[in-house]
């Protein structure tokens, strides 16, 4: 690991992440993999219990997929009437891109373990409008959106096998929204991951 700190070197990281919605959307569970790439851009920076490093990386996702009640028919309450409709439902596709990762690595005396807590930003493109809404008469999500937006934040650690070589493991909280791309935008406020991943140090 200190060589790895002291080179600050490239990191090629395939990755799979499992998931599950949270409060109204509990009952989504969410299958993604793919490679980040990232930079360690600085030395250690010494601030106590803080002191670390700062690196810059990205991902991409081609396996994006998400797993939702099937259709069914939904009681609505709106401005004081109730009424139903059909709502979509059950599996969809995709792919992600998240192009900014801030991370922090902290250093440790662990010659194996190094922390790590991170903020990013990503973009998702659905097949169907996602997530699933009221259906339009043709029978397709209305409402949403096929483009998303995830902003998030986790923590994790490297846990180093060999001096340029770590398995990762990672929680992630998610949030998914179409920035009213739509003309609704129920989005899925909260989803946890968890990130299971091996880096490569170049």
């Amino acid at each position: 690991m200190a060589e790895v700190r002291n080179d600050r070197p490239w990191e090629i990281a395939p990755f799979l992440n499992w998931g599950k919605g949270v409060g109204d959307r509990s009952s989504f569970n969410f299958l993604w993999g793919g490679v980040e790439i990232g930079k360690t851009l600085t030395p250690v920076l010494k601030a106590g219990i803080l002191s670390g490093q700062f690196q810059l990386a990205g991902n991409i996702m081609p396996l994006w997929q998400a797993d939702t009640p099937a259709p069914h028919i939904q009681t609505f309450v709106y401005q004081g009437t109730t009424y139903v409709a059909p709502v979509g439902g059950g599996t969809y596709y995709g792919a992600s891109l998240t192009p900014v990762i801030f991370r922090w690595n902290f250093l440790t005396k662990s010659k194996r373990v190094q922390p790590w807590f991170q903020g990013a930003g990503g973009l998702i493109y659905t097949t169907h409008k996602f997530p699933p809404d009221v259906l339009v008469p043709h029978g397709m999500p209305g409402g949403t959106s096929v483009w998303n937006f995830s902003p998030q934040g986790g923590i994790g650690i490297h846990y180093f096998v060999r001096s340029r070589r770590s398995i990762d493991l990672g929680v992630n909280a998610v949030h998914i929204s179409s920035a009213s791309l739509g003309d609704h935008n129920p989005g899925v406020n909260a989803s946890i991951q968890i990130q299971a991943g091996y880096t490569f140090w170049k």
